[in-house]
């Protein structure tokens, strides 16, 4: 495929997300038109990750025209995926004539590798996140990740997954819960109560059904998991926690600016106006308790006041 061709398929990829995050499906299915038109190789696929727009768009629409236009692309890909699948077949045949005594443990050993290979180009993840077997098509998927060897990391890989699936599970969930606790051990080293806080605030707030717009991201790819591992309780908050937490905090200032006799005096400040040193000063917890306090400094001398935490 062509290099415009696959800009062309990238471009629509990214209309469709868009279309998932505001939750309009307006001119989708001109765009799924459009894109069936286009010749798309596996290469494509990988690099594009345009079956997992069109997947979530054909999840959330309630047009039906649209969801079987979704439907019929992701079922032409599936094959196109499992076209590899023929060369390595042929030889295990050849094998199994060669060798009888050793059929039951090739064929297991080899059909396994091959699915999980296939699995993991598609979704173009590292091999070492992939699951325990292809998932089967069922109404609740069943997701089995591959064992660290570390008790604690699989179970917080679990709640991960927990956190991310939705009413209609993505098989996808446990590469990306695997991938986002990898960046997390791979930050601390060890699975101590700093790991194991950094893992519960990424679950609480996926789960959070308030905060529906931040599992979306990370479903869609908006949100790289080594994004989603480092992101304070600010950065992953929903829209109307922060307008809260914006309020609060524009309260609590206008409240301690007014209460400046009743502040500390002290001369470890110097004033930015007068530099003068005869000062007061508050402090607040105007943020989350795990963030440092505010300190609302007054120079009684010139009136200048300033903050910094």
């Amino acid at each position: 495929m062509s290099g415009n061709n696959e800009e062309e398929v990238l471009h629509i990829a990214k209309k469709l997300d868009k279309m998932v995050a505001k939750k309009s499906a307006d001119h989708a299915l001109d765009v799924l038109k459009a894109l069936k038109k286009l010749p798309i190789s596996l290469d494509t696929l990988q690099k594009t990750r345009i079956g997992m727009s069109v997947n979530n768009i054909r999840k959330q629409t309630t047009d039906g025209e649209v969801a079987i236009a979704a439907k019929q692309l992701i079922k032409g890909w599936k094959k196109l995926v499992s076209e590899p699948n023929s060369t390595p077949k042929k030889s295990e045949e050849k094998q199994e004539k060669q060798d009888p005594g050793n059929k039951v443990s090739t064929n297991i050993s080899k059909s396994n590798s091959t699915k999980l290979r296939n699995k993991h180009q598609y979704l173009n993840l590292p091999s070492s996140w992939c699951v325990c077997y292809f998932f089967p098509q069922t109404p609740r998927t069943r997701l089995r990740l591959r064992p660290t060897g570390v008790p604690v990391r699989d179970k917080c890989r679990e709640m991960l997954v927990r956190g991310l699936q939705t009413d209609s599970d993505d098989q996808h969930c446990a590469f990306l819960a695997a991938a986002v606790e990898d960046a997390i051990y791979a930050e601390f080293k060890d699975t101590g109560v700093k790991y194991k806080n950094r893992i519960r605030s990424r679950f609480s707030n996926l789960k959070d059904t308030r905060n529906s717009l931040l599992r979306q991201n990370v479903l869609n790819g908006i949100l790289k998991p080594e994004q989603i591992a480092k992101m304070t309780a600010e950065e992953m908050a929903s829209d109307e926690m922060k307008k809260r937490r914006e309020e609060y905090e524009e309260q609590n200032i206008k409240d301690h600016q007014m209460s400046v006799n009743e502040g500390t005096k002290t001369d470890m400040f110097v004033c930015g106006r007068c530099k003068g040193r005869a000062c007061t000063y508050n402090q607040l917890q105007t943020r989350s308790a795990d963030e440092p306090m505010t300190t609302f400094v007054f120079c009684t001398e010139c009136g200048n006041r300033w903050k910094f935490c």
